[in-house]
């Protein structure tokens, strides 16, 4: 990053649409300065990589929030001693307060300051607490439409309540509490397993076992093949079935699965035509 001539600033949770309109005004060499806020949750911690291609350096919003807006300056050339372009959006604020705008970083920094409109989708602006409030209220299509991607939790399998295989169906079982969940119900996905390169149909399950145990779970069912997940999966959101509820007995419970299951490979047929 030492030779990076280039940045872009912000929080960046999500990496959404709107994130992705700073990045193009990056060159190759650039680097991506993430100011971690401890609110991020569609995007947590590293998980922002892979979504770009460039080199990202990760700042603690306490170490910085102290800092004037001259102090902070100094930071980033410090950082990158050959900086020439910063990069932020219209609603970038910095410095003790935030009391500093993209007015001043123009005024305090030497060089170019790039400042990236408001970024819409279907006449309607692009944010990552919009974003979160669409996943729980189980509007995955609309979420994605303005992450520009599927929404994905990542995690490590962790062990189910031990009835799926023998009593409804064989599922993955991961915790990912790292992300924010959606609703809870039931979704149209793609899992991807441990370190495999594609992704598979499945039907996942977000929320409490309300008919069964009473404990949160996130868990993917397999449409294709019968796959062994050893150490991790990532669940990618297409679309919202239906919301989790309650059944008297398993042989309903069952049958709602396979309901679920038909819809879901409906939903994936469409898409790959």
């Amino acid at each position: 990053m030492q030779n990076s001539t280039s940045i872009a600033i912000g929080g960046f949770d999500g990496m959404h649409i709107g994130h992705q309109a700073l990045f193009k005004e990056l060159d190759e060499q650039s680097a991506i300065v993430v100011i971690e806020t401890g609110y991020a949750n569609l995007t947590p911690n590293s998980y922002r990589q892979v979504h770009t291609t460039h080199k990202i350096l990760y700042l603690d919003l306490d170490e910085i929030r102290h800092f004037s807006g001259t102090q902070f300056v100094l930071f980033l050339k410090d950082k990158f001693p050959k900086l020439e372009k910063i990069v932020v959006g219209y609603d970038f604020h910095f410095g003790k307060d935030r009391k500093y705008s993209f007015e001043d970083l123009g005024k305090l920094f030497d060089g170019e300051v790039v400042v990236v409109a408001e970024v819409k989708h279907n006449n309607d602006s692009v944010h990552s607490h919009k974003i979160r409030a669409k996943l729980q209220l189980g509007d995955i299509e609309g979420a994605n439409e303005f992450l520009g991607y599927n929404y994905t939790v990542s995690g490590l399998k962790e062990q189910g309540q031990g009835i799926g295989s023998s009593e409804l169906v064989a599922t993955i079982n991961i915790n990912a509490r790292e992300f924010l969940m959606p609703k809870e119900g039931v979704y149209v996905t793609l899992t991807r397993i441990d370190n495999e390169q594609h992704f598979h149909p499945s039907v996942s399950f977000i929320g409490h076992r309300i008919s069964t145990d009473g404990s949160f779970a996130v868990e993917s069912h397999i449409l294709d093949t019968e796959v062994i997940c050893n150490e991790k999966a990532q669940i990618s959101f297409v679309s919202f079935i239906r919301e989790n509820k309650q059944f008297d007995n398993l042989t309903d419970l069952k049958k709602q699965i396979q309901k679920d299951i038909q819809k879901a490979n409906i939903k994936l047929a469409r898409l790959a035509l």
